[in-house]
């Protein structure tokens, strides 16, 4: 284990969740494998780390900032209409009291910060490149190096999708390059020692001066126990495909319903929908209408421990969402050895990236339906080429390894602290290559 003391800090952090929470959690636990450090999270993940075996105070420290957020929280949900929209409405509100939890955070380590405890402070979460760092400015007068991310987010909403963008209540995302103007964000690149960049839409939108700075490492990651190299093979007919996700417009499950129909009706494909939300009635309903509801199954929420058993059921990981950032079910599918489908825009086509997956244009709607269909045509119809597929997603898969990236990580800590030459784990510009290939 290195002898260098990192201060993790990561507002979002919890075992038991899913989405940036989980990615916080196990970015943090690997590290901790890795190098000497300290967790500084919120207070309300406190008692799924301590299940977890975690040490309060040793290991970490909760910060109790529910006296603003809170209230933030009940606002945000009252402003965005219901619990699955409005994102950008709430990403911009928890600004208020991520802003809170960092005086906090200050407020309680400075000491130790300036009697030298720490090597480097690294902020793991919030993801979003909008929520500013409030404490840069004091580390840098304590000479304490800051490393900022993985940042990932800002993905332009595609054109022709105006209708959905207003069903998910994304009003906001009309001004989302506004974060930009504040002072707060200028100091927060300006002040970092290095970067995380988690996303080639980020990467482009990073101003070239902090280029030298940035790092590429996307934020999603896969436990390799969860990977089954030994997956007894499934037989076709048919080919059975899942999505799992929320069922909101963004994901475009309506899509992958129309692109599935005349397969099922045929027997060659059936589907299996995984997840939940506001459009489960209307996706019900439009299988029922396109006389294909016995071959299209909706199971609802699995939890995230059961998932990967659930996946192993399936040849092919369909993930028509037309706006996302990361994708972290496309990479947990990949390690099941499923071939992913997916649209050729954000994240999910950078985890399925090379020939480790099939991606199909960012288009109309009819022409996503249509590659979409396409795919599932010649997958059902090829076994050799589906085994191929499978065995290069699981391969890839393994790039993105927790205990991998806390590798990768230990040499950036290295690299701040003038310990070595900077890293270089891929370009963002060619996904097909590894992103997290050994420096």
């Amino acid at each position: 284990m290195s002898a260098m003391r990192v201060l993790l800090i990561a507002e979002a952090a919890n075992p038991e969740w899913t989405s940036v929470p989980l990615v916080g959690w196990c970015q943090a636990k690997a590290i901790a494998n890795s190098v000497d450090t300290h967790l500084v999270t919120q207070v309300r993940n406190r008692e799924a780390i301590l299940r977890a075996g975690y040490r309060e105070p040793q290991d970490f420290t909760a910060i109790d900032s529910e006296r603003v957020a809170a209230g933030v929280y009940r606002f945000a949900t009252f402003l965005r209409g219901g619990s699955d929209r409005g994102w950008t409405t709430v990403t911009a509100l928890e600004s208020l009291s991520y802003r809170y939890f960092e005086r906090l955070v200050w407020r309680q380590f400075e000491a130790r910060l300036r009697a030298g405890e720490f090597d480097l402070v690294h902020r793991l979460t919030p993801l979003s490149p909008s929520m500013s760092s409030y404490i840069v400015g004091g580390l840098q007068r304590l000479g304490v190096p800051f490393v900022l991310g993985p940042l990932n987010g800002g993905l332009p909403w595609p054109r022709g999708f105006g209708a959905r963008r207003w069903q998910e209540g994304e009003w906001l995302s009309y001004l989302r390059g506004a974060h930009r103007l504040l002072p707060s964000h200028r100091a927060t690149r300006n002040g970092a020692a290095a970067i995380l960049i988690g996303s080639r839409i980020t990467w482009q939108e990073m101003p070239a001066r902090h280029h030298a700075k940035c790092v590429y490492m996307p934020e999603n990651g896969i436990d390799r126990a969860r990977i089954d190299p030994a997956r007894e093979p499934l037989h076709l007919p048919p080919l059975r495909v899942v999505f799992v996700g929320r069922l909101v417009p963004c994901k475009g499950v309506d899509m992958l319903i129309d692109a599935a129909a005349p397969l099922v009706r045929d027997g060659s494909v059936v589907v299996e929908i995984i997840g939940d939300g506001p459009l489960r009635g209307d996706l019900e309903r439009q299988a029922r209408e396109l006389h294909i509801a016995a071959g299209v199954t909706f199971t609802g929420w699995v939890e995230h421990a059961l998932l990967q058993n659930r996946l192993r059921g399936a040849h092919a990981f369909a993930f028509p969402s037309i706006r996302d950032f990361g994708g972290a079910v496309v990479l947990e599918a990949m390690a099941s050895g499923l071939v992913p489908v997916v649209v050729d825009y954000g994240g999910p086509p950078e985890s399925a990236a090379g020939d480790a997956g099939l991606r199909v244009p960012l288009g109309s709607r009819e022409e996503i339906v249509a590659g979409f269909r396409t795919h599932f045509a010649e997958l059902a119809a090829s076994p050799q080429k589906l085994a191929q597929f499978a065995e290069r997603a699981r391969a890839r898969a393994m790039l993105f390894t927790w205990d991998h990236k806390a590798a990768c990580l230990r040499e950036v800590y290295r690299w701040v602290l003038g310990q070595r030459d900077k890293p270089d784990f891929g370009q963002p510009f060619a996904p097909k290559e590894s992103v997290l290939s050994a420096s």
